[in-house]
């Protein structure tokens, strides 16, 4: 019987919090040269900042400025009723974050409109497991599942992940936004399967 996405986080995040600290650190170091591999000067690319157990480390989001990107960072908001909308976007500046909601960090206002994901064409996501057909498990917190509708439908979409991460099947719902890439601190950059009618940029 398959596993449910809540046995499947719980079981994920287990065994990155009994991470070993070198074992991190390593990973963290490989993911952010793997990362800074795929920009160039001038690219804008929608990040985040890793917390917690997370893979990687905050320290990508300045290689990333001296690589020569301009990096976006989430701004996550509900509106009165709780319900999660899609993130808007600030430009991420060192030293220039503040506290936010679900124990993130976020960048301070002025903010860029949710749609600022569509003139992008790197869009790193955080995840706690991806499969061959790029479907991603997420915290289950619905904000990415608003906000990846509004990328370019040629936007590379990046899950960051730890080797092991990379499932050959995971549950999935119909609105999933399918990554088109997983990069993981020993894979590097991995293309995931085509689905049936869809192009995947390279």
């Amino acid at each position: 019987m398959q596993e449910t996405k809540a046995e499947l986080r719980a079981g994920i995040l287990a065994a990155r919090r009994a991470l070993a600290a070198e074992v991190r650190t390593a990973e963290a170091e490989a993911l952010c040269a793997r990362l800074v591999d795929l920009v160039r000067p001038g690219d804008t690319v929608c990040a985040y900042f890793p917390v917690g157990s997370e893979p990687g480390a905050p320290t990508m989001l300045d290689a990333l400025v001296s690589a020569g990107a301009i990096v976006l960072l989430p701004v996550a908001r509900e509106d009165a009723a709780g319900t999660p909308l899609p993130l808007l976007w600030g430009e991420y500046r060192k030293g220039g974050l503040v506290a936010a909601g679900h124990g993130l960090r976020e960048p301070s206002p002025p903010w860029r409109p949710a749609e600022a994901i569509g003139a992008v064409a790197l869009v790193v996501v955080p995840a706690l497991a991806v499969d061959r057909s790029g479907t991603r498990l997420g915290r289950g917190a619905g904000f990415y599942d608003r906000s990846l509708p509004l990328a370019d439908p040629s936007a590379r979409l990046v899950a960051m992940l730890r080797d092991d991460e990379v499932f050959d099947a995971l549950p999935g719902e119909p609105h999933d936004v399918p990554m088109t890439h997983a990069l993981t601190p020993g894979r590097g950059l991995l293309a995931l399967a085509e689905p049936p009618g869809m192009a995947r940029p390279t």
